[in-house]
C-alpha cells in the first residue's frame, strides 16, 4: 500500500514520508487488530512520553467478543469538555482563538505537532465527511497505536477501502491526532484545533475521546461548509413511525446533548409486567403507568447528524434530510439491567460486526454489556457509557433522505415544585409556531444534569441549532441559515418535549415516547380548538387540555404543570420567569445587523412579552 495514493497535503505528504513506519487501514477488522495492539493480542495500554513527565497512560484497550472495549484511566476523559475548540486561523468566528486563549500564535505550535508526528509510527485511512457530493474527502493521520481512536472514528464516519480509493480522490478536510500535548502544553485538557485554510480544513485533536474530535469535529467541519454553501447540518435523530395501522410520520427531534436524540430512536421501556411507567411523583411516591397494548414500529434514520443539503429538497413546504455519518455514536447510561432495552442489548451482546465500547467494564475475551458502566469513583458509575453501532447492522434503518413532517426539540427539565420553583414546568409536549420553535433553536437549552459534557451544572445554553459548540464561524450566520429552513418548510408540526421531569414527576424519556405513539396516529389531523390552549407561559406555545392514546386517558396535570397540587401556579410563573431570564439572556447574543430582519422581529416579540398569536403573526404555518 503507498500513502501517496490519498493525494495528502504537501504537509501531511511530508508527515508521512518522515514516519519510520506508516500502517494503511482499509478494513474495520485491520483497525480492530490495530486498536488491540495485533492480530493476537488482547489487551493494549495506550500510553506516551510526555516531558517532564515520563510515560503517561491514557487508555485501556480490550478485545472482547462483540468488539473492543476501550477505558480512560480519567474520569475527565469520559465526557465531552464544551470549552475543547479553538480557532487557529484568523477567519470570521465567534469562537475563541488559539492565541487569546494560549497567548502565542499556533503556526510554530502546529509545526511542533507535526514534527512530533513524523517521529511516531503512524495509521492512516481515507473516508468521506458527510455523504459523497454532500461533504468532503478526508484523511486522519494518528499514533498507530492509538487504533482504538482511528477505529472509532471509522465506526462513525466510514472507512474506504484501499482498492476503491478513485484517482480524483482529494482531501480538504484532515485529522491530526497528537495527544500528550493534552499533557505539556495544555493543562490536561481536552482541545481541539480548528485551522481553516483556503482549499482545507485541518484538525489537530489533542485527546483521545472521540466526542470532541472524530465525533463533532468532523460534525464542524460538515457545518463549515454548509455555512458557506448555505445549507445546515441539523443536531438531530431521525425516526419513520409505522402505526398499527400503517400509517408512516417522519420525527425529527433536535436539542442538545442529552436531549433524547438516541432515546427517539429507542421503543418505550415497558415494566416486567408489560405496563409502561409513565411518572414516579418525587413527594409522594405516587407511580402512574400507561398500558398500550400495541406500539408504533420504528424505523430509524438519523441519530445525531443530518445533512439538510439542497440537493435533497424536492421543493415542497416539507424539509428532507439525510443521515451524515456512517455510524451512531450511542449513549447507554440509561440502559442499567438486563431488559432494559432488548433491541439494543440484542444489537450490541450479539452484532454481526465488531464494536467499539467506550466506559463499558469489560475484560477481554468477555462479552461487553452496555448496563455494565465502569466506575468515575467508587458506587458511582460513569454517567457518558457509550457504544458506537455502524448504522449498517441496525435494524430497518432507511438510507436515503426523507420527508420530515414533526420537528421536535428535546430540553432536559429539573423537577419543579412549591418549595423549589425550577423551569421544569414543561408539560408532556407542547405544540410550537414556527417562529416560537426558531426561538428554541437559538436558546437551545444545554439542561438539568447532562450526562455527555464535563460541565453540567444549572441551566446554559448548547447555542444556535444546539450543534453550536462544534460549529467554527460566526452564530448569527447560523440563525440565518435556521431561520431560512422556517420559512421554507412550514407545512410541518414543531412540538417541545421535556426529558427527566415534568413539575414534580419523574418521566425519563417517557414525554417524548408518548408524543411520538399519539403523533403518529394522529398524522396530519388538525388540532380542534377545545383539544389545545395557549400555556400559561408563553415561550411553551400551546399545552394540550387532553390527551389519549387506544383509549387511556392521561391525567391533565402531565400536560399542563401549573394544574400540578405539587406545584400550582405561583411555582409555575416562578419557573416561567426563570425561563424568561433565560432567553433574554441568550437571545441578546443575536442582536446583530447582520441578522435577518424578521429575526429581530422575532426576537423582539419575545423580549416584548409576546403571545402565542403574536409568533403565529410572524410566521404563519
Amino acid at each position: 500500500m503507498e500513502w501517496w495514493k490519498y493525494n495528502p497535503p504537501l504537509d501531511a505528504a511530508d508527515v508521512l514520508s518522515g514516519s519510520p513506519q506508516v500502517t494503511i487501514a482499509s478494513t474495520i477488522q485491520e483497525l480492530v487488530d490495530l486498536a488491540c495492539g495485533g492480530p493476537d493480542s488482547h489487551t493494549f495500554e495506550v500510553a506516551f512520553e510526555v516531558p517532564e513527565r515520563g510515560m503517561v497512560s491514557e487508555v485501556t484497550v480490550a478485545r472482547v467478543r462483540n468488539g473492543v472495549a476501550a477505558n480512560y484511566l480519567e474520569p475527565y476523559m469520559r465526557r465531552r469538555d464544551p470549552d475543547c475548540m479553538v480557532i487557529a486561523d484568523d477567519l470570521v468566528t465567534n469562537k475563541p482563538r488559539f492565541r487569546d486563549r494560549f497567548g502565542y500564535d499556533f503556526g510554530p505550535f502546529r509545526k511542533l505537532s507535526l514534527d512530533w508526528l513524523k517521529t511516531q509510527p503512524l495509521a492512516m485511512f481515507g473516508f468521506t465527511a458527510g455523504q459523497h457530493g454532500m461533504g468532503q474527502d478526508s484523511l486522519v493521520i494518528a499514533p498507530a497505536n492509538t487504533g482504538f481512536f482511528a477505529l472509532g472514528l471509522a465506526l462513525l464516519q466510514g472507512i474506504i477501502p484501499y482498492d476503491e480509493i478513485p484517482p480524483e480522490f482529494n482531501p480538504t478536510a484532515i485529522i491530526y491526532v497528537a495527544p500528550p500535548f493534552r499533557h505539556s502544553h495544555f493543562d490536561g485538557k481536552q482541545i481541539v484545533v480548528h485551522n481553516r485554510r483556503a482549499d482545507l480544513h485541518e484538525m489537530f485533536s489533542y485527546n483521545l475521546y472521540p466526542g470532541p474530535s472524530a465525533k463533532k469535529g468532523i460534525y464542524g467541519v460538515l457545518i463549515n461548509q454548509g455555512e458557506h454553501e448555505g445549507w445546515v447540518t441539523a443536531h438531530c435523530s431521525t425516526v419513520q413511525v409505522v402505526t398499527p395501522y400503517d400509517n408512516v410520520v417522519t420525527i425529527m427531534h433536535e436539542g442538545a446533548s442529552g436531549g433524547g436524540k438516541s432515546e427517539m430512536l429507542e421503543q418505550i421501556h415497558r415494566e416486567s409486567d408489560g405496563r409502561m411507567l409513565l411518572g414516579t411523583n418525587i413527594l409522594s411516591g405516587e407511580r402512574r403507568y400507561l398500558e398500550v397494548p400495541r406500539l408504533c414500529r420504528l424505523r430509524p434514520v438519523t441519530d445525531d447528524m443530518a445533512l439538510c443539503h439542497p440537493s435533497i429538497q424536492n421543493g415542497d413546504r416539507k424539509m428532507r434530510l439525510t443521515d451524515a455519518e456512517d455510524g451512531w455514536f450511542v449513549r447507554v447510561n440509561h440502559i442499567t439491567r438486563y431488559g432494559t432495552d432488548v433491541h439494543l442489548e440484542q444489537i450490541t451482546a450479539q452484532p454481526s460486526e465488531p464494536l467499539l465500547f467506550l466506559s463499558i467494564d469489560a475484560v477481554a475475551n468477555s462479552r461487553a454489556m452496555i448496563w455494565e458502566h465502569i466506575q468515575d469513583a467508587p458506587g458511582q458509575p460513569c454517567p457518558n457509557p457509550r457504544v458506537i453501532l455502524p448504522r449498517r447492522i441496525v435494524p430497518n434503518a432507511v438510507s436515503g433522505a426523507v420527508t420530515v413532517d414533526i420537528r421536535s426539540m428535546g430540553v432536559r427539565t429539573p423537577p419543579c415544585t412549591r418549595e423549589q420553583p425550577t423551569y421544569g414546568i414543561i408539560g408532556l409536549f407542547h405544540l410550537l409556531p414556527p417562529a416560537l420553535a426558531w426561538l428554541w433553536r437559538l436558546v437551545a437549552p444545554r439542561g438539568h444534569d447532562n450526562p455527555s459534557i464535563v460541565e453540567s451544572e444549572g441551566m446554559s445554553s448548547e447555542g444556535v441549532g444546539s450543534y453550536w459548540p462544534f460549529a467554527t464561524g460566526r452564530r448569527v450566520d447560523q440563525a440565518n441559515l435556521l431561520l431560512k429552513q422556517f420559512q421554507a418548510h412550514r407545512a410541518m408540526r414543531y412540538i417541545l418535549c421535556p426529558n427527566q421531569y415534568v413539575g414534580a414527576w419523574k418521566v425519563g424519556f417517557m414525554p417524548q415516547w408518548i408524543a411520538r405513539e399519539y403523533l403518529a396516529r394522529r398524522g396530519n389531523a388538525q388540532f380542534a380548538p377545545d383539544q389545545i390552549q395557549p400555556a400559561r407561559c408563553p415561550l411553551l406555545g400551546h399545552a394540550l387540555f387532553q390527551l389519549s392514546i387506544e383509549g387511556r386517558s392521561i391525567a391533565r396535570w402531565f400536560l399542563q404543570v401549573d394544574t400540578q397540587p405539587e406545584v400550582g401556579v405561583e411555582a409555575y410563573d416562578r419557573g416561567a420567569t426563570m425561563l424568561f431570564a433565560f432567553f433574554r439572556k441568550c437571545l441578546a447574543e443575536f442582536q446583530d445587523p447582520d441578522l435577518d430582519p424578521l429575526g429581530h422581529r422575532i426576537i423582539e416579540c419575545c423580549l416584548d412579552g409576546g403571545t402565542v398569536q403574536d409568533f403565529e403573526a410572524l410566521l404563519p404555518e
